[in-house]
């Protein structure tokens, strides 16, 4: 069994990752077909960005209440697809989903409504500026199968606000997903053609998207290695590109941590989604003096996880979506034995015989910089625990990698975390908490270093998918000349000479000598050349 099989010629065919049921074949469509969907997107953008803010908004608002209605269905959907739990599916995409929308909604007129912009000197008095954003155009999302749901409606929605058309492309692995999305948007009134779902091989969709009359800016989640060859390619054609790539979080437990509470946070976010997830805990550095007591803990929390397919709420733990994905974990696992580690402890596994795609979920001890398992992202249900020396060394090592999505510290002296949270380099750490910040809409998204290049979520997912427009008007009638508009002069140059020193210098000996300079301009701005 194999999700997906895939061919590039006849398209995909599905069976769920948890239970090996079919779900369906689905052709690739053709470059002609890519085409003219942007060719369509590119037509209709237009009015739909002269559509008033409200009518989008009444579309936006549409989707919510129609995902609502169907909040069983799709949820049941996005287990199908991915392998996880209906009740991931419920906590971690469409509730973030839903509760998204009503935020990007809410707030579209406060960001997207001109704004004038504060004189920034005397010498531009009369001129009045007003600063528009604009939208991009078509822009094109390409979305991950993690989260087929939750990542992608983080940018599809601010921009259908914005006023863009949107060219969507799913993994082959969640195209049901994909083709639901659109179904959604079509009954909430978007106008089909302002949003289009693609499905085609990827390396040639990213091709045909970047052509000539292609898109004007690619949204991408997925791994650093198609990022980087996504922005190459986007580089040559002048696109811009917004890339949210892999993670290798890390979890701090300090010595005053609440060991309960961190103990059951991380089995949530570094097993929750199979741990496929690039914002899961997968790297721990415990306080030596407390790492024995927490390996108890959460040692016994996650020898009680069940894992299998969801069939009746019954299982906590649900399947890898992807052979490949499976091949990482196991290979991770491998070298980390052989290195020295050993199995603190794992989760109950599935009857045997059972589909290969369910990995049950173990803790690594003896754990070091070296092996695989704490340096590459495994995105799967592993987690590496270190003991360290005090917060210094836990500080250094969290900043040991070349990811930089996120990352926790846990102590019950809040002003110490905040203090060790801002040492990490990441682009979202939370305190006593972990992987929530992504489904709270009003905070930033994005990594440092091979985790991307940008941010969105909240007013950052606003200013992504815009650009930045600004109208310079002057009121001020009686000018006739401007002072630095040609023929030059000595006079000219004096005068200006009198602005710079009046307006800028520290001694009030220059202004007024520069005052003094001024006047020679007055006649050449008032009155006839």
């Amino acid at each position: 069994m194999s999700a997906p099989a895939e061919s590039a010629t006849s398209g995909v065919t599905l069976h769920a990752p948890a239970s090996g049921a079919f779900l369906g074949h689905f052709p690739w469509q053709s470059s002609d077909d890519v085409r003219a969907a942007l060719r369509t997107a590119h037509a209709l953008q237009p009015a739909w960005a002269a559509t008033p803010l409200a009518e989008r908004r009444r579309c936006i608002a549409g989707f919510r209440q129609t995902l609502l209605d169907q909040t069983d269905e799709v949820a049941q959907l996005i287990a199908n697809c991915v392998g996880k739990t209906r009740v991931e599916a419920l906590a971690t995409e469409i509730l973030p989903t839903v509760t998204g929308s009503r935020w990007y909604e809410r707030h579209a007129y406060r960001y997207l409504r001109p704004r004038h912009l504060k004189n920034g000197s005397l010498l531009y008095f009369s001129k009045r500026s007003t600063l528009y954003r604009v939208p991009w155009g078509v822009v094109g999302i390409i979305a991950p199968w993690n989260y087929p749901l939750g990542i992608p409606m983080h940018e599809i929605i601010p921009a259908l606000l914005a006023g863009n058309a949107v060219v969507f492309k799913t993994a082959p692995e969640t195209l049901p997903v994909g083709f639901k999305i659109a179904d959604l948007l079509r009954l909430a009134g978007v106008p089909q053609g302002v949003f289009t779902h693609v499905h085609i091989d990827g390396p040639v969709c990213g091709d045909l998207w970047l052509e000539a009359g292609g898109i004007n800016k690619l949204f991408f989640t997925g791994s650093v290695h198609v990022g980087k060859l996504l922005a190459e390619k986007a580089a040559r054609a002048l696109v811009p590109v917004s890339l949210e790539l892999g993670g290798k979080d890390a979890m701090i437990v300090c010595a005053d941590a609440d060991l309960e509470r961190a103990a059951a946070g991380a089995v949530w976010a570094g097993l929750s989604n199979a741990g496929q997830s690039c914002a899961g805990v997968e790297r721990i550095y415990v306080h030596h003096e407390v790492y024995a007591p927490f390996m108890a803990l959460l040692a016994r929390k996650v020898a009680e996880l069940r894992t299998g397919c969801d069939t009746d709420f019954n299982v906590d733990v649900g399947a890898l979506c992807t052979e490949r994905q499976i091949a990482t974990v196991h290979h991770h696992i491998k070298d980390a034995l052989q290195h020295g580690a050993w199995v603190a402890a794992r989760g109950a596994g599935p009857a045997a015989g059972d589909n290969t795609h369910l990995v049950p979920p173990v803790v690594l001890s003896d754990v070091n910089h070296g092996m695989a398992v704490m340096r590459e992202e495994t995105f799967g249900p592993v987690l590496g625990v270190m003991p360290v020396s005090g917060d210094a060394q836990a500080v250094q090592l969290a900043n040991d990698s070349n990811y930089g999505l996120m990352a926790s510290v846990w102590s019950r002296d809040l002003h110490k975390a905040e203090r060790l949270a801002q040492q990490i380099q990441a682009g979202a750490v939370m305190v006593n908490d972990h992987l929530l910040s992504h489904g709270q809409t009003e905070t930033p998204w994005g990594g440092f270093k091979d985790s991307g290049n940008s941010r969105g979520h909240g007013l950052f997912a606003f200013e992504a998918v815009t650009v930045p427009k600004v109208i310079v008007n002057d009121w001020l009638k009686l000018v006739r000349h401007q002072p630095y508009w040609m023929p030059y002069s000595p006079q000219v140059y004096t005068g200006l000479k009198g602005i710079l020193f009046a307006l800028h210098a520290r001694r009030w000996r220059q202004r007024l000598a520069g005052l003094k300079r001024i006047w020679v301009l007055l006649p050449r701005m008032f009155g006839a050349r």
